[in-house]
């Protein structure tokens, strides 16, 4: 059997209850398939007495990703430090969406083998690139898959945020917050604060506001080569235990203060996600999200 992908990697959510059966199984067949399989050497500890490990992505030709999209974000962004984006991601969900995830459990013995024999498709995600600084000071800088969100902590008190495209104002955001997401994001927190649904294969940002206290202030999508910049313009008052983050992915928080600027703009950089080549974005909005499923009531008029 001639095999595509040669050597192939598995990561695993940890916590799952039956972490080692699944990936004993998927390791299984990958080498039934021909493959020479490493394990995750941060997350596949207790089986490192039965296969090699890996603590590089890059001597992989692919990635399969056991777990959730949040497994997946995570698998992205230590890919993305060890400049190993070129690397296919095979997803198995073993999440409850799994939004990103390719195959079910069920699946994985009839595709795992044809995947990694070519017989699938790379379909790449663009990413968005996302600096936050306080004056000279470099906060955090680095690519986000789906989300940048600036948003306010626990209590219920509406932040400012201006913001300019291209160096242009665009407008104040008052606001719970901003979300700053790719098109593959848009299907995750941007869609449920009220933003479109974006073709993962469109190159664009799209801001979306957190609850604008503003009828105004809507949803808008830019091209890909604008650059987006939110400063923090809150002024303190009595309420200063109020606190601004910026979190990224879901997985990585930077608290923001006054006069902060985060930054969004283009990148080259894509992630590449091997899939099987009959599905397509619509059946997985249709499968995942019921995305124009009509409700049941109207099914019984």
């Amino acid at each position: 059997m001639e095999l595509r992908y040669r050597t192939v990697g598995i990561t695993a959510r940890s916590d799952m209850s039956d972490t080692d059966t699944v990936v004993m199984s998927i390791a299984a067949i990958a080498e039934n398939a021909g493959a020479t399989v490493l394990l995750d050497a941060k997350r596949c500890r207790s089986q490192q007495k039965t296969r090699p490990m890996f603590t590089r992505h890059d001597a992989l030709d692919a990635l399969i990703v056991i777990g959730g999209d949040g497994t997946i974000l995570r698998a992205v962004r230590e890919m993305c430090l060890t400049d190993s984006s070129d690397v296919p991601i095979l997803s198995v969900n073993t999440g409850t969406m799994g939004f990103l995830a390719e195959l079910s459990l069920h699946e994985t013995k009839k595709m795992i083998p044809a995947l990694l024999q070519g017989k699938g498709d790379i379909e790449e995600r663009t990413m968005l690139k996302v600096t936050a600084r306080r004056k000279k000071e470099i906060l955090w800088s680095g690519s986000v898959l789906n989300e940048a969100v600036i948003s306010q902590g626990a209590i219920s008190r509406l932040i400012d945020l201006r913001t300019t495209v291209n160096g242009d104002p665009l407008a104040t955001f008052h606001a719970d917050g901003v979300i700053l997401s790719t098109p593959t994001g848009s299907t995750a927190y941007s869609l449920a604060a009220g933003g479109p649904i974006v073709h993962p294969q469109l190159q664009a940002t799209i801001l979306t506001p957190i609850n604008p206290h503003s009828f105004s202030q809507k949803p808008i999508v830019l091209p890909k080569d604008h650059t987006i910049e939110i400063t923090i313009v809150t002024k303190p008052n009595k309420f200063r235990d109020i606190q601004i983050s910026l979190t990224l992915d879901g997985q990585q928080y930077v608290t923001l203060q006054r006069d902060d600027v985060v930054r969004a703009e283009a990148t080259n950089e894509t992630v590449k996600f091997l899939r099987k080549k009959e599905e397509n974005f619509f059946s997985t909005l249709r499968s995942k999200l019921k995305w124009g499923e009509r409700p049941e009531a109207a099914d019984r008029d």
